[in-house]
């Protein structure tokens, strides 16, 4: 190995004995342990991997040569592929976790017809790639032995099954769960929320209430006992798969109106004030032409569509789950593969989570994105979330390199609509305070008042120090 170079252990990985994901001179690397030998000889035998990679269902790689190994546990070192952003679960939509999991249900039968099985069935381990869920983790897949239990169902099932019932059933934020049990959302915890007439539906009957029931009576058991319970022919574990690929199917949940996902049929910009602003964030990202763009308050993502219409890969993020999956389904339906819509919470952000806080990045720690969009956001930080310019400034600098915000001031009929039901305690909220604290930490490069609006658009590009 070569002092000369840098390498960095990927802490999400570290799990998994038979190899794990490394960084070396910037570039993402996955090294093979010797343990996992025989099952990556039949993986690439078999023709699993090909037939996977062909149907854009599981990530390419190229084997590299064994100087790159870290120690000498090394059988092979791959380089996948490079995802362009990380995503976890729960800051997916109902649709992309429910695509998500019929893709993991759609390798598993396809390992089965190679003879393989999934070895695990993380829902961490499928990303977004080009608008679809794909396998990221080439280390999942063993040798299947008739027989013998498909030991990633309980997985499926807290990682899939149940948050997409309980988002289904009972409330679509209910997938926030995930981010606190990384495991899966456990089964006894989801019989309990679900409404009891989940019970009479045979598919969660089976997979949810007497799975539980199952995991309860052999909690205190060995594992021989269980298995010996629970032995599958090839033609059974197919039979499973299909069940809960059925199950998975018939659930659904349909986007209602919220105070967000009809933002546009509700908004005060004029046709000509919407159009100008749709030109200026055109104009500049024309000029600028970077490579990720963080939309942050996307909404249905009108303005993503913008930056992902130039082949910019767009992350297009917003806090209310109904504009997401409008979102995410109307990029599926144009086939956009630049746009990934997301979840997130701009006052409580995704954190460093996992053991030692180190398994799931922050979503700062996932940036700096090279230009970020923060149209119509303002007015909703400063004012219905009590949050001061400087510290606005300060999160915009973390997370993206050059910035295009507008400005929303008092007189916008938004804004006072926002302060009608509240005191007015802000003073400073004026276009002059907004300025002074934003130059801190950006040079403003152009300023434009919208047409017909009482509205500002900046194009800032962060300072290299702080003033």
């Amino acid at each position: 190995m070569r002092k000369t170079e840098t390498y960095k252990t990927i802490s999400g990985s570290f799990r998994d004995p038979s190899g794990y994901l490394f960084y070396k001179n910037g570039a993402i690397y996955r090294q093979i342990n010797v343990t996992y030998k025989n099952n990556y000889d039949f993986l690439i035998a078999s023709g699993l991997y090909n037939h996977l990679v062909e149907n854009e269902l599981l990530i390419r790689h190229e084997e590299v040569d064994l100087e790159y190994k870290i120690d000498n546990n090394a059988y092979k070192i791959i380089k996948p592929e490079p995802i362009p952003f990380i995503s976890y679960p729960y800051e997916w939509c109902f649709s992309q976790l429910k695509n998500a999991a019929l893709t993991t249900l759609k390798i598993q039968k396809q390992a089965l017809k190679h003879g393989l099985i999934l070895k695990d069935a993380n829902a961490f381990n499928i990303q977004f790639f080009k608008g679809k869920p794909l396998l990221i983790d080439t280390l999942s897949f063993e040798k299947y032995i008739s027989g013998k239990p498909w030991i990633a169902y309980k997985q499926f099932c807290q990682h899939f099954l149940a948050p997409l019932a309980l988002m289904s059933y009972t409330d679509v934020r209910l997938n926030q769960l995930s981010r606190i049990y990384l495991d899966g959302i456990p089964l006894d915890l989801t019989s309990t929320l679900l409404p009891n007439h989940t019970r009479l539906k045979f598919s969660l009957l089976s997979h949810i209430y007497f799975h539980r029931r199952f995991q309860k009576h052999f909690s205190d058991k060995p594992m021989t006992e269980a298995k010996k319970s629970h032995k599958f022919s090839q033609t059974s574990m197919m039979g499973l798969v299909e069940s809960l690929e059925s199950s998975v199917k018939k659930l659904n949940w349909k986007p209602k109106g919220t105070e967000w996902v009809n933002y546009y049929k509700d908004m005060n910009y004029s046709i000509d004030a919407l159009d100008h602003k749709k030109e200026l964030v055109d104009e500049i990202l024309e000029k600028i032409n970077p490579k990720i763009v963080w939309d942050f308050g996307a909404n249905i993502g009108l303005f993503s569509q913008i930056a992902s219409n130039k082949g910019i890969q767009t992350i297009s993020f917003d806090i209310d789950p109904a504009a997401v999956e409008k979102n995410y389904q109307e990029s599926i339906k144009k086939g956009n593969k630049n746009v990934l819509p997301l979840l997130l919470d701009l006052t409580n952000p995704s954190p460093n989570i996992g053991w030692e806080n180190q398994e799931r990045m922050s979503i700062l720690e996932r940036g700096p994105a090279d230009t970020g969009l923060a149209l119509a956001l303002i007015h909703h930080l400063a004012i219905s979330n009590n949050l001061p310019f400087n510290k606005i400034a300060h999160f915009f600098y973390k997370a993206c390199k050059s910035l295009i915000i507008e400005f929303v001031p008092k007189n916008d009929s938004q804004v006072k609509r926002l302060l009608s039901t509240r005191e007015d305690i802000f003073p400073s909220y004026t276009q002059q305070a907004f300025e002074n604290e934003f130059q801190k930490y950006f040079t403003t490069q152009n300023c434009v008042n919208i047409k017909d609006s009482k509205r500002t658009l900046y194009f800032m590009k962060g300072r290299t120090t702080i003033v």
